[in-house]
């Protein structure tokens, strides 16, 4: 269950971010409530998984899939570019939450 909060926590604030270019610098009522709404759900989503699942991890997945999904969704919804550093930043991102999840070996 923990996951399942923290991949809806991730979705909300994926929602809540693209929100964010529609707003049109917060002068649209709709995007702009999207925007809080989507944030204030995520975080409390990321607080009640944090229960179960280490800030460390949470946080890199919560963060970095995000981070990823927005990228995606520009190129896809907004007709933004990436261009061969983006794509390589966005890999880099994925390898260390990947990282970040392994499980322990010193």
């Amino acid at each position: 269950m923990p996951y399942v909060l923290l991949a809806l926590a991730i979705l909300s604030e994926v929602c809540a971010t693209s929100c964010l270019k529609l707003t049109e610098g917060f002068t649209r009522l709709w995007p702009s409530l999207g925007v809080g709404v989507g944030y204030a759900l995520s975080f409390f989503l990321l607080g009640r998984a944090l229960k179960h699942i280490p800030v460390s991890v949470a946080y890199a997945v919560w963060s970095g899939a995000g981070t990823a999904a927005v990228a995606g969704i520009g190129v896809v919804a907004f007709g933004e570019s990436l261009g061969k550093l983006q794509i390589l930043g966005i890999a880099l991102i994925i390898v260390g939450v990947v990282v970040l999840n392994l499980k322990g070996s010193h």
